[in-house]
């Protein structure tokens, strides 16, 4: 079973809440200020037209409407008696402040079975007025928050590359506030991109943990149609690892992470109808397979290397 080698969320949620949980997308009208002008043009070169919300239903829908389909397919599909909803796409608190309270409003609504609200943002797109509006979301609906922040590395040369138009101090800052709010953290991260080496990959481990992020969400480097990214990979101008490669830096990463943080997810996935190439055209199941075969082979746990360089200096120190 995955528990036994790393924090599994459902397994989280079903300790919180004493039944299954499960997220309910939310779309709405909203953009990004990487795309529109306002830091750069195209966003991050990675980024289809969806915004990362390649499974939610149209921002036409009103957002109850969307919470409640969402949540009648859900619950009879997958029997869960409690509902997060999600705001998925693109930097949901970019949205004019009056409108997201609006929003994330209809969203909890007055339904019992709302027990929390994840809202997914970038690290320089959250100030005090978008905290205070969750602060005060969480206390009239007694939802508990969760702040989802694009991370991806912690190399800063792959974030230029990538177009990210923020830094690593951006991120540092935000979790900062998030976590001071009270409120969870959820990092997003991408294991295998083409600039990072493993190194880079223990590093992001080593941030997400300095920071105490409280879940972390891991995906591999999958090319959606229509971005920057898949003209460079048609050009030739970049690579992609092999699925080993991709498991052994998921073996990696989480030997480095605090055993305490819970993995929402460790791998990711896209329609093949928007993708040139997601997963090497493996199913994201099997890929967890072999990330869990390869950690029993490997005796490796989450979080077995976070403490090894403190011990060992704790160890030299008591010698000497």
């Amino acid at each position: 079973m995955e528990s036994d080698f790393y924090r599994v969320y459902s397994d989280w949620l079903k300790a919180r809440y004493g039944a299954k949980v499960y997220k309910l997308p939310v779309n709405i009208a909203v953009s990004c200020p990487n795309r529109d002008g306002v830091l750069a043009r195209g966003g991050c070169i990675y980024c289809g037209a969806k915004g990362g919300g390649n499974e939610t239903l149209e921002d036409t829908i009103p957002v109850a409407e969307q919470v409640a389909r969402n949540k009648a397919y859900i619950a009879r599909r997958y029997k869960a008696k409690f509902f997060i909803p999600y705001f998925q796409s693109f930097t949901n608190t970019y949205l004019a402040p009056e409108a997201f309270e609006q929003a994330i409003a209809e969203a909890v609504g007055e339904d019992p079975q709302i027990v929390g609200l994840a809202v997914s943002t970038r690290p320089d797109c959250l100030n005090e007025v978008y905290l205070d509006i969750l602060e005060r979301i969480s206390h009239e609906k007694g939802v508990d928050i969760t702040v989802e922040l694009g991370l991806q590395t912690a190399n800063y040369k792959t974030l230029k590359k990538l177009n990210r138009g923020h830094s690593l101090a951006d991120y540092i800052d935000t979790a900062r506030r998030i976590k001071a709010r009270g409120f969870a953290l959820c990092s997003h991260v991408i294991l295998d991109l083409p600039w990072d080496d493993r190194e880079d990959v223990a590093e992001t481990a080593g941030l997400v943990s300095a920071v105490k992020s409280d879940f972390v969400k891991c995906h591999a480097l999958y090319i959606e149609e229509h971005t920057l990214l898949a003209r460079m990979y048609r050009a030739g101008e970049l690579q992609l690892f092999p699925k080993e490669e991709y498991i052994e830096r998921c073996v990696l990463f989480l030997e480095h992470l605090d055993p305490e943080i819970v993995v929402q997810r460790i791998v990711g996935r896209a329609p093949e109808s928007d993708s040139v190439i997601t997963n090497w055209n493996t199913s994201w199941w099997k890929i967890k397979d072999m990330l869990l075969e390869k950690m029993a082979a490997d005796h490796s746990v989450q979080g077995r290397r976070f403490h090894e360089k403190q011990k060992k200096i704790f160890t030299h120190c008591v010698k000497i």
